[in-house]
């Protein structure tokens, strides 16, 4: 919270607290007929009585009880300084009344000292526990503040991370294979460097937002796929297929595509028939990524998400989606299975 906001806060509170008061003056003096000399003893009694005890004990618990006991978590401790920081707010409020002349008006200080002292007290302790809860609010609302911008910063931090890490071994094939492309057939050279161009202009600057449209996200996947096939004669290596409608709908950008990056990174055979296959489900609730791949039976492959790992696409995921996706994958020797769905109520 801003300086400007809690000098804010507690210019409100005291002058509500003031009003307050002289309200209840005013209507006291309204029913009685005082002399000038009276009602100014009738000020000063009410400044060491309602105010002066109040305005010590609350700062004291606002600038040091509260603060000490968030730091240090030590209850005893705190309730020993609350008390004696009660006493001291009383004891001043006490004796100031005390010392204003002899006109006895609202307590008997030399004669009920101590009942005076009493009052005065629950005064100190009721601004102690207001003080205590706004230093609370305070606290937490920074606390909330805080969360959001770390939050956000790790978001950024890595949404870039995953941009600058898409596999440069894809980015130096492909461009190779578009190079050896364009003495073969010019025309279809240029439609793949048009989808290179797309793919790097997405990452670029679709990512900088916290959501795409799903027709964009797709759209990528398609001429990421496309771009990968330049590799293969085989034209049923992969499968890819989208199930249901993505009108209307938005998902975190390069959310499914280390998974499906991984998929063809660890495909070593690409003379089978549907070596990979990818799924994407979309329901009026959810929308689920279905990414299969074979594996080479002879070659046992610990497959890691676009050298980022399992571990930072999860940590990723519990930032965007938290509590809000399911994530199955699975290894066994020939298969290396992903199922992703993001609830999208």
């Amino acid at each position: 919270m801003k300086k400007v906001v809690i000098v804010v806060l507690h210019i409100g509170f005291w002058a509500c607290y003031l009003i307050i008061i002289m309200i209840m003056l005013g209507l006291l003096l309204k029913n009685g007929t005082y002399e000038q000399s009276r009602i100014d003893l009738f000020y000063k009694y009410l400044f060491g009585f309602a105010f002066l005890p109040a305005f010590i004990s609350f700062y004291e618990f606002y600038y040091l009880i509260f603060p000490n006991y968030s730091k240090y978590k030590n209850r005893n401790r705190t309730i020993i300084y609350s008390v004696i920081a009660l006493i001291v707010a009383a004891l001043i409020g006490t004796v100031f009344i005390s010392l204003i002349n002899g006109d006895k008006l609202l307590f008997n200080w030399r004669e009920d000292f101590f009942e005076g002292l009493f009052f005065i007290f629950i005064i100190a302790l009721i601004f102690g526990i207001v003080a205590s809860v706004l230093r609370g609010f305070i606290t937490w609302f920074n606390e909330i503040k805080l969360k959001e911008t770390l939050r956000q910063r790790n978001h950024e931090m890595e949404m870039a991370l995953v941009k600058s890490q898409l596999d440069p071994h894809f980015l130096f094939n492909t461009i190779n294979n578009i190079d050896v492309l364009i003495m073969k057939n010019a025309s279809q050279a240029s439609s793949y460097l048009n989808k290179l161009s797309d793919i790097m202009r997405f990452m670029l600057f679709e990512t900088k937002t916290e959501k795409v449209a799903l027709s964009k996200e797709i759209e990528y996947i398609e001429k990421y796929i496309e771009l990968q096939k330049i590799r293969t004669a085989n034209s049923n290596y992969i499968n890819f297929e989208v199930r249901g409608s993505f009108i209307g709908k938005t998902i975190a950008p390069m959310v499914f595509i280390p998974f499906i990056e991984n998929a063809f990174k660890h495909t070593t055979n690409k003379k089978l028939d549907n070596a990979i296959t990818i799924t994407v489900i979309i329901h009026n609730t959810f929308i689920k990524l279905e990414c299969v791949n074979k594996l080479d039976a002879k070659r046992k492959l610990k497959q890691e998400s676009n050298g980022l790992g399992n571990e930072l696409i999860q940590k990723r995921l519990q930032l965007i989606y938290p509590d809000n996706h399911i994530l199955e994958i699975s290894n066994t020797n020939d298969v290396y299975a992903v199922h992703l769905t993001i609830n999208d109520e």
